[in-house]
């Protein structure tokens, strides 16, 4: 276990690059990322200002992007062990941008989608080199990718969640076929309890669209902690 404390401070330490990168590609689809300055690409204090310009366009709620890596690198600093430790800080520190980007503009690019696939496979052997458990990562993240990609043709979910599903499910593969379905699961119940909230609060309209990223996420993590 590498433990939540230490978790917390690795997610607050990266948390100034990860507004950074939320502030970039939280841009409506189509448009390109958002830059200000050299300093801005690299962290933006939280409250949303680069440091280098005083830029704050795209503001996102002061504080909130640090106590989020704070608590997903407790969570997951106190899931992880020696050999899942990179790929939980690689899913967890994409997880966090991907997370506000879709509750900003309701989109989850490709350029993270993409990267955090590819870093997943590379690292997944490194939290588990047994065959048998590679092979169900894989199928895992085959059967969440299909999945999602069928419901994003009846559902209002986007096909950038098809695209995210199965780096989530080779995560959840590790653990076994009941964290993908709890994943699943617990994705779908977050998602409605939050869709309700928003409809008792009207802060959303029956017709409006919802991001599902992080109900997808956080029902992943959910998972990851109920199984390890």
């Amino acid at each position: 276990m590498i433990g939540p404390w230490a978790g917390a401070l690795l997610g607050l330490a990266a948390a100034p690059l990860l507004r950074a990168a939320a502030v970039r590609h939280a841009v409506p689809y189509g448009e390109p990322l958002r830059h200000c300055c050299p300093a801005g690409r690299w962290g933006r204090l939280p409250t949303g200002r680069c440091p280098g310009c005083g830029d704050a366009s795209a503001q996102l709620r002061p504080g909130a992007v640090e106590a989020a890596a704070a608590a997903v690198g407790a969570a997951l600093g106190w899931a992880a062990d020696g050999g899942s430790a990179l790929l939980f800080c690689w899913v967890g520190l994409f997880g966090v941008v991907l997370g506000f980007v879709d509750a900003a503009v309701l989109r989850l690019p490709d350029a993270l989608t993409l990267r955090l696939a590819v870093g997943t496979a590379v690292l997944l052997p490194l939290a588990d080199h047994r065959p048998q458990v590679l092979l169900r990562c894989l199928l895992a993240a085959a059967a969440l990718g299909l999945l999602y990609g069928g419901l994003a043709l009846l559902l209002p979910i986007g096909l950038g969640d098809a695209k995210l599903a199965p780096s989530l499910g080779a995560v959840l593969g590790l653990y076994g076929w009941s964290a993908v379905i709890g994943g699943v699961f617990a994705a779908f119940l977050l998602g409605g309890v939050w869709g309700a909230v928003l409809l008792v609060t009207r802060r959303a309209g029956r017709g409006d669209a919802l991001p599902f990223g992080p109900p997808l996420l956080l029902g992943a993590l959910l998972a990851v902690l109920a199984a390890a």
